[in-house]
């Protein structure tokens, strides 16, 4: 079991973190996520942990900041990096400090699956001990690096869902297609089919909301335990 430390300055976040960590076989978070750099120390200082999964924006420090001192310190522990930012200078400063995985915010729940599946199989063949040659070595690192993006249905583009989750993670009281197109800048029938897919990929849950004479309209709730 892969034992994982979550450290998210969003309370809300973290904890659907946890939850999504304990939801890929072979893994197990730390029950309580560190919400600053020094809870995370505080943490490893008391607690085995494997992995780290790191924003890089926390309130007493940036996360690549707490990953240099735990390399000072000789603390082994990987690190997956989650973040909003797209400084590929970050990335490079990452790779340097260790950091073996990069996740972009906002996730799903499948792309973080796929960082940690590709993690423990990195991981398995790292213990297996001396590589027999140049091609063992570039396969073993080659299970990091992450595939190209899943096939979305004919007719759904990446960028556009990823507008319609933002804005559904953006209205936690759930959203209409109807206000949900307003919000995105979509067409209601657009928007409707994007939030039916995620639906169906149990990202979203839909619900009646009544309140009005005639039918009642489908209200779409971002389902954050599944993202």
């Amino acid at each position: 079991m892969i034992r994982v430390l979550v450290v998210e300055d969003d309370p809300v976040a973290a904890d659907a973190h946890v939850l999504y960590v304990n939801r890929v076989p072979g893994f197990e978070a730390v029950p309580k996520p560190a919400h600053t750099a020094a809870e995370a120390r505080r943490t490893l200082e008391r607690t085995p942990v494997d992995l780290i999964l790191l924003d890089l924006h926390l309130p007493d420090g940036h996360g690549l900041q707490l990953a240099r001192s735990l390399r000072a310190t000789g603390h082994p522990t990987d690190v997956i990096a989650v973040t909003s930012a797209r400084d590929l200078a970050v990335v490079r400063e990452g790779v340097s400090l260790g950091v073996v995985q990069y996740v972009l915010k906002p996730f799903t729940f499948a792309t973080l699956r796929d960082r940690l599946s590709r993690y423990a199989e990195f991981r398995s063949a790292a213990a297996e001990g001396e590589a027999t040659g140049q091609d063992e070595v570039d396969r073993a690192l080659a299970t990091l690096r992450a595939p190209g993006p899943a096939a979305l249905p004919k007719g759904l583009s990446g960028p556009t869902l990823e507008r319609v989750i933002r804005t559904l993670r953006a209205a936690p009281e759930g959203l209409t297609a109807t206000a949900a197109a307003q919000a995105a800048g979509l067409s209601r029938i657009t928007a409707r089919r994007y939030l039916e897919y995620l639906v169906d990929t149990a990202r979203a849950v839909r619900s009646p909301q009544y309140g009005h004479v005639g039918r009642p309209e489908l209200v779409y709730r971002w389902l954050t335990a599944a993202e």
